[in-house]
């Protein structure tokens, strides 16, 4: 199959490149100025020019305080630019992936990890934007679409928390992390592992795809130095001692037994992705 890969320069389409490269694929992943999804006539004339078979949307607005600041912004970027691709894989033959996120949901499910039926009451714009984007895609294109709901996503590059906890680590200045903000680490490799058995076989919809398990990101940061052997102390903090602008739930995790079951596969645990990425990271 042909795939054409939006949002060429982040950690999620470089792994899907890399992946894609190494089973001789067939990958189109233009220069992101080449490639502005939120243009619609930009897009039509990729999809229309290049034909893929499945398009993988990675571009995203993924600053998320910055999203309170410039909703028109977000919004245009993660709901009219995924609406656009829908949109000419529909008049051209595509199939989409398209990538949404945990901060769709508020936080307040008391009775276990969130399931895809469960209600999305997103707190921030966002998450507003991220939900707008899922919902659109799935009007424009109900029957070639494939939504995967993502969570604390890192991989190569710098947006993530490993390589801006690691930073804080080589400057020596005291470490600390939230102790009350639980979700899911998921390592790009296993969304791309999970994204191309689901094209495989050929499904369609709406999933959580995680690594399995959840944490804090106090628990996540002791995971990080117990790999690379170092004892250092982190402090245990609030999240509202940080004093961000957009508010986030406290507990996002979310189930991943639903595309778990449909792939017959086991989903690694968050701890052996990470373990995994931080050792790669060491000796790279």
């Amino acid at each position: 199959m042909k795939y054409l890969i939006t949002g060429s320069n982040g950690q999620l389409a470089r792994e899907f490149i890399r992946l894609l490269a190494e089973r001789s694929e067939k990958v189109f992943a233009p220069a992101e100025p080449l490639c502005d999804i939120t243009d619609p006539v930009m897009v039509d004339g990729l999809v229309a020019s290049q034909r893929p078979d499945v398009i993988v949307n990675c571009a995203a607005y993924n600053q998320v305080d910055a999203a309170e600041r410039s909703r028109e912004t977000a919004m245009r970027v993660n709901a009219a630019g995924p609406r656009n691709l829908a949109s000419a894989a529909r008049r051209y033959g595509a199939r989409l992936v398209h990538f949404s996120s945990d901060y769709v949901f508020d936080g307040a499910k008391e009775t276990g990890p969130y399931e895809e039926g469960d209600a999305a009451l997103p707190l921030n714009a966002y998450g507003e934007s991220k939900l707008a984007g899922e919902r659109a895609v799935q009007e424009e294109l109900p029957e070639r679409a494939l939504v995967l709901r993502l969570s604390w996503v890192f991989g190569e590059g710098t947006q993530n928390f490993i390589h801006k906890f690691l930073q804080r680590l080589a400057e020596a200045a005291p470490l600390k992390a939230t102790c009350d903000e639980f979700s899911v680490p998921t390592w790009t490799r296993t969304v791309a592992d999970i994204t191309l058995r689901a094209l495989q076989q050929d499904v369609q919809g709406l999933y959580h795809a995680t690594n399995s398990g959840f944490c804090s990101r106090y628990e996540w940061a002791q995971h990080i130095l117990k790999v690379r052997g170092i004892d250092r102390f982190i402090r245990p903090v609030s999240m509202a001692s940080f004093a961000l602008p957009a508010q986030r739930p406290l507990f996002s995790a979310m189930s991943n037994r639903t595309i778990a079951g449909i792939l017959g596969r086991e989903i690694p645990v968050w701890q052996e992705a990470v373990t995994a990425f931080v050792k790669e990271t060491m000796t790279s």
